[in-house]
């Protein structure tokens, strides 16, 4: 990648994908259609996907340069019961087993609840469970990255304290920084500031390694929420999100990787397309 370079996408298909070809193939071609280079697979309900499906989705992201990634089920867990997680587990080992046929190299996914517990009690079982499940993938010559995604509510395991901790404990897990929930986690406005954004930068360096900034994994999009924190996505336009300065912190720390936009589906293409030009214009 050149000096300060992203790739910038959706999570899910573009909404203006034609019919056909449709699917993630279609998903694939109108990214390129917008003027975009990444694409996140949408496998938020379940994984039903071929392995023939699969090698289309890599040889058409192949072909068009798209970088491609997964965000796995919704329904996973780390902090479950001994008997659900045996569910949450296969609906991740899913995710990354199609996802890496699909040419997919990291898995977004949603770490689960507290249950009303401490973080320091949850997170030792939290990360046993992803050593597990990152030695499997190794034994099968599977190297996707696994980035527990940092949540907007605060009664939701994912802080980004503890993805940086699940990440520093386990090789191969880095974070998915998703900026709006970290706007609306707190529940009261904060986190919106240059100096916070430059803090979270900071704090992201100096736990996993500069290097690690050239490779961040971002969600983003405007956010409603109230004092729990996370309600709903916004369209950028109506949200009170600070783009600018979360551009202006990435440009400052040198960061690249993928800026996936995760707005309401009515402006997905188009505030993908507005965060790479303001991205281009705080560039310029």
């Amino acid at each position: 990648m050149a000096k300060n370079d992203f790739r910038f996408g959706t999570v899910g298909s573009p909404t203006s994908t034609p019919k056909k070809p449709g699917g993630s193939v279609g998903a694939i071609l109108q990214i390129v259609e917008l003027g975009l280079n990444a694409l996140e697979l949408g496998w938020v309900r379940a994984v039903r996907v071929s392995e023939a499906s699969c090698a289309e989705i890599k040889s058409a992201a192949n072909e068009n340069d798209v970088a491609i990634s997964v965000h796995a089920p919704y329904y996973i867990n780390l902090n479950a019961d001994e008997e659900e997680w045996l569910k949450s587990r296969q609906r991740l080992m899913d995710a990354a087993h199609y996802g890496n046929l699909a040419g997919a190299t990291d898995i977004v996914f949603h770490p689960g609840s507290y249950f009303g517990r401490p973080a320091e009690e949850v997170l030792p079982r939290a990360i046993r469970r992803l050593e597990g499940c990152v030695e499997e993938l190794k034994a099968a010559g599977n190297l996707v990255t696994l980035r527990p995604e940092v949540m907007g509510k605060s009664a939701m395991l994912g802080s980004f304290e503890d993805t940086l901790v699940m990440s520093k404990a386990v090789t191969g897990v880095f974070p998915c920084i998703d900026f709006a929930h970290l706007h609306a986690r707190p529940g009261d406005g904060s986190m919106n500031s240059l100096d916070e954004w430059r803090r979270i930068l900071e704090a992201y360096g100096n736990a996993l390694g500069s290097g690690a900034l050239r490779h961040l994994h971002i969600h983003l999009s405007g956010i409603q929420y109230s004092e729990k924190g996370e309600r709903e996505h916004l369209p950028l336009q109506e949200a009170d999100i600070n783009l600018d300065a979360i551009l202006q912190a990435l440009k400052e720390f040198d960061c690249a990787g993928r800026i996936m936009c995760e707005s309401p589906e009515a402006v997905l293409d188009e505030d993908a397309q507005l965060i790479q030009q303001r991205w281009k214009s705080i560039m310029s």
